[in-house]
């Protein structure tokens, strides 16, 4: 018996990247949804779609990733997802921000190819499964 799919939501306002991961987590079995921005990302959340992973960029138009995710715990919108910062802002002050407003993971783009962005998120899902 398969395991059930799992759903991502990608929130990242450059198209070219978010369909180049979209394109990466189809292939690997995953449902997948794009966002363009946080209102967007707030908008299909709060419509019921209720993905397993949330994929969050940092530099966005209007709302910045940070103020995404402290939407979605405001909100209580993640539910029991897990929320991956995905960003080009690699500074160690950057990580420690994302990890202090709930992301449960953050990866470099920079530092990952689209391919090892599947891979580290499915690492970053196990590892909080056995935290439970």
């Amino acid at each position: 018996m398969s395991a059930e799919k799992k759903s991502v939501l990608i929130t990242d306002d450059d198209k070219f990247l978010s369909d180049m991961y979209s394109i990466k987590f189809s292939e690997s079995g995953f449902e997948v949804k794009v966002a363009g921005s946080g209102a967007e990302c707030l908008a299909l959340v709060g419509g019921g779609f209720h993905p397993d992973i949330f994929l969050v960029d940092i530099i966005m138009q209007e709302m910045d990733g940070f103020q995404l995710i402290e939407n979605l715990k405001t909100k209580n919108l993640i539910g029991e997802g897990t929320v991956i910062v995905l960003s080009n802002l690699g500074q160690r002050e950057d990580v420690e921000k994302g990890l202090a407003v709930g992301a449960d993971g953050y990866i470099v783009k920079a530092n990952a190819t689209p391919t090892e962005v599947v891979t580290k998120v499915q690492e970053i899902m196990a590892n909080k499964q056995t935290k439970k």
